[in-house]
């Protein structure tokens, strides 16, 4: 009588599911319509390069390092005039003016070298700098954007094969940051 009663059980557990799978199933459409995720996607390099605050940071770096450029430069020019000279005159000269001139040129280089790296070195910190505030103007107006119009999820993507210009938020986080920079 317990076999009977086992089989008893697992025919109502079966019905039990089928009965559930068949509900999930007949229902309408529109029951699951008010419970879709809804996706944006940003593309954050177009947004470091096209928004006014992106823009506005560019130009003010730009503008805090071009004088130093404009000193690397003229090293560079110097280096270049002493290199000019000692292949032209070189073989004319003393063999102490030709090796001064070869110290100079070799103290020079060194130094156009140095300024040239530490330039390199202070502009990416100061890229990096401006960039982490940027950034966190983006997640503001991706934040405002989500609530305002209802997204699950917002994700940054760079570099992704294929994403529909549907879900593609960028230009609305680029109207969003340049309303707040003209608004200040």
């Amino acid at each position: 009588m317990s076999g009977r009663r086992h089989l008893l059980h697992l025919n109502f557990l079966w019905r039990y599911i089928l009965l559930i799978t068949l509900i999930l199933v007949v229902l309408p459409r529109s029951v699951y319509a008010d419970n879709s995720i809804k996706i944006g996607v940003v593309n954050t390099e177009k947004i470091l390069r096209e928004s006014q605050p992106a823009l506005e940071a560019h130009k003010k770096i730009d503008q805090e390092f071009l004088p130093r450029d404009a000193e690397i430069k003229e090293m560079a020019e110097q280096t270049r005039v002493m290199q000019d000279r000692l292949e032209k005159k070189g073989a004319a000269m003393s063999d102490t003016d030709r090796l001064e001139l070869e110290r100079e040129l070799a103290n020079l280089s060194r130094t156009y070298q140095r300024a040239q790296r530490q330039m390199r070195e202070d502009l990416t910190a100061r890229q990096n700098q401006e960039y982490g505030v940027i950034l966190n103007l983006i997640d503001k107006a991706i934040k405002q954007i989500a609530e305002k119009e209802r997204y699950d999820l917002i994700l940054q993507l760079q570099d992704s094969v294929y994403r529909s210009q549907r879900i593609d938020i960028t230009d609305q986080v680029i109207e969003v940051l340049n309303g707040r920079a003209a608004s200040q």
